[in-house]
């Protein structure tokens, strides 16, 4: 049976740790594509989503990657009108994407503000995109297998765009979510639910600084995910917290191991 406890690894600080991430990236990719020819890749918003893409960007690994069998995901997503410099997708492309040869139909932005009647159905409109992906491997499933969910967390130990308390927690039925009434704005958004996020084989969590260290502390001390959201994502294979200094002060020292030299 795999060992579905979280492993932790500190780096000395922000750029070591985006570096660090962007590797484990590029072997996660290049041992997807061995094995199946293409990899799914699961990418998060914030600082350090982008930082990880631009230190990707850097990286000689980068080449290594064929890009055109790569499908790229989103784990949430703030309901804005399309090329809005808040959305996730705006972010990674500034960063990152748009330098890449990436196949466009493998590109699985969330849903711009104006693209749909309401949040709901652009919800669902990505949850049948997700299907239509998952149908390939089996139809069984209606969540692709990703190989790599890429997840920050929030000072409140929110991830992707479930808050604690926040009735999207209770989602067990669905894939893809609505946010309404969201605690730190913009308050629309769309999320992965539980369901999803847990598909992946491979789940890391990439945090850096202080104003992160209770949060993290917290989902690694065996709270409940309705208080710590980022406590109740697991991979099918690891969990894997990339932490820097400032982040990890918090988190039991029985659980960290030093990063590689």
């Amino acid at each position: 049976m795999t060992d579905r406890t979280p492993g932790v690894v500190v780096h000395a600080d922000r750029q070591t740790l985006a570096e660090a991430a962007a590797d484990r990236m590029v072997t996660t990719v290049v041992e997807a594509q061995s094995a199946r020819g293409r990899a799914d890749v699961v990418l998060t918003g914030g600082s350090m989503g982008s930082a990880l893409l631009v230190a990707l960007g850097s990286s000689p690994g980068r080449d290594a990657i064929d890009w055109s069998g790569v499908d790229l995901w989103w784990g949430d997503e703030r309901y804005l009108p399309a090329g809005d410099p808040d959305r996730n997708e705006t972010q990674a492309r500034d960063a990152l994407l748009d330098q890449l040869p990436l196949d466009p139909s493998r590109v699985h932005p969330m849903p711009a503000a104006g693209d749909d009647s309401d949040v709901d159905a652009a919800a669902a409109r990505y949850a049948e995109q997700l299907a239509a992906r998952a149908a390939e491997e089996s139809p069984r499933q209606d969540v692709p297998t990703f190989d790599l969910l890429l997840l920050g967390v929030g000072p409140d130990a929110h991830v992707a765009s479930l808050f604690p308390e926040h009735p999207a927690l209770h989602e067990q039925d669905r894939s893809v979510i609505g946010v309404r009434g969201a605690p730190k704005p913009p308050p629309t958004r769309i999320s992965l639910t539980f369901r999803a996020l847990c598909a992946a084989h491979d789940v890391c969590f990439l945090v850096s600084g202080s104003d992160k260290a209770d949060a993290v502390g917290l989902a690694l001390s065996g709270t409940g995910p309705m208080q710590a959201p980022a406590a109740g994502v697991r991979g099918v294979r690891s969990t894997t917290w990339l932490l820097d200094r400032a982040a990890a002060a918090r988190v039991p020292r029985q659980l960290v191991r030093p990063a590689s030299p």
